[in-house]
C-alpha cells in the first residue's frame, strides 16, 4: 500500500469524471490534491467538496507554455496523474481534421507536455510517480475510432517507453487502460457498450492499481481480455471480425 499521508498529487483533467472521482479517493487518501483542467468552475465545486487539502491550478494541456507555466505554479510534486482526454466518434470515410487534431494534441501530445514538465524534478530527487491513462482501444485500430485510438496508442507507448527507462530507479510510471466509462465523452456514442463502468467503479480501479507495484492495468478484466488478445490474432482474421459491417 502506498504512503499518501502528506504527499502531493497533481491530477491533470480532473474536473468530472474518472479524474474527479480519483481526487476524492486520493483526498480521503491523505494527499493533498492539486487538480487542473480548463473549467474554473468545475474545478473550485471540486476543491469545495476534497476532504483534504487542496486547490485548482487552470491548463490548456494544447497550449506548451501554459503547461510549463501550471506546472511552475503547482510545484514540487510526489506525483502527477494525466487524466485529460477529448474523444469524438469518427470513421475514415467522416474524418474531420480539426476533431483528429484536437484528440492528438490532447490525449497524446498534452501528456507529453505534462510529463514534460515535471520529470525533471523527479529524476533529479530520484523519487516520483507518473500515471497515464490509455485505453483499451489503443491496443489495435478499430472502426470509427480514428484520432482516438491513435493517440491513446502513443500514450499507451511512451508510457512503456518511460517505464523502460525508469523502472530501475525510484521514479515509478503506471499507465491504465479502462474500457467504456459513462461520461459525457461516452455519450456521444450510438452504440452498445459491453461493460460500460460508472467513475467511481473505474477510479477505485485506477487508485488500486496506484497501490501496487504493477505497471500496466487493463479493465474490465474480461472485456480487456478481448483487446489483449486481439493484438495475437493474424491481420485477416482481425478485421475480418472487428472491421466494419
Amino acid at each position: 500500500m502506498r504512503e499518501w499521508l502528506g504527499k502531493r498529487y497533481w491530477l491533470v483533467g480532473a474536473s468530472e469524471g474518472l479524474g474527479r472521482e480519483l481526487a476524492l479517493l486520493i483526498s480521503r487518501a491523505g494527499a493533498e490534491v492539486i487538480v487542473s483542467a480548463r473549467s474554473k468552475d468545475r474545478l473550485d465545486t471540486l476543491v469545495d467538496e476534497l476532504p483534504g487539502k487542496g486547490r485548482a491550478v487552470l491548463v490548456d494541456v494544447a497550449d506548451l507554455a501554459a503547461v510549463q507555466a501550471a506546472a511552475a505554479e503547482v510545484g514540487e510534486i510526489d506525483g502527477v496523474v494525466y487524466l485529460a482526454g477529448v474523444y469524438w466518434p469518427m470513421a475514415a470515410q467522416d474524418w474531420d481534421n480539426e476533431k483528429a487534431d484536437m484528440m492528438g494534441q490532447v490525449n497524446y501530445l498534452g501528456a507529453s507536455r505534462v510529463v514534460g514538465a515535471v520529470i525533471g524534478q523527479m529524476v533529479q530527487r530520484d523519487a516520483g510517480h507518473i500515471v497515464l491513462t490509455g485505453s483499451l482501444s489503443g491496443f489495435r485500430g478499430l472502426p470509427g475510432a480514428i484520432g482516438y485510438s491513435a493517440s491513446k496508442a502513443g500514450l499507451m507507448v511512451l508510457a512503456e517507453s518511460m517505464h523502460a527507462d525508469l523502472r530501475r530507479t525510484g521514479v515509478q510510471v503506471q499507465v491504465v487502460n479502462p474500457g467504456f466509462i459513462k461520461t459525457r465523452l461516452t455519450d456521444k456514442n450510438d452504440f452498445k457498450m459491453p461493460f460500460i463502468m460508472e467513475p467511481e467503479t473505474a477510479a477505485r480501479e485506477l487508485f488500486d492499481h496506484m497501490n501496487s507495484e504493477g505497471f500496466k492495468k487493463s479493465f474490465p478484466m474480461l472485456f480487456s481480455w478481448v483487446f489483449r488478445g486481439s493484438q495475437f490474432l493474424p491481420d485477416w482474421l482481425y478485421f475480418r471480425i472487428f472491421g466494419a459491417r
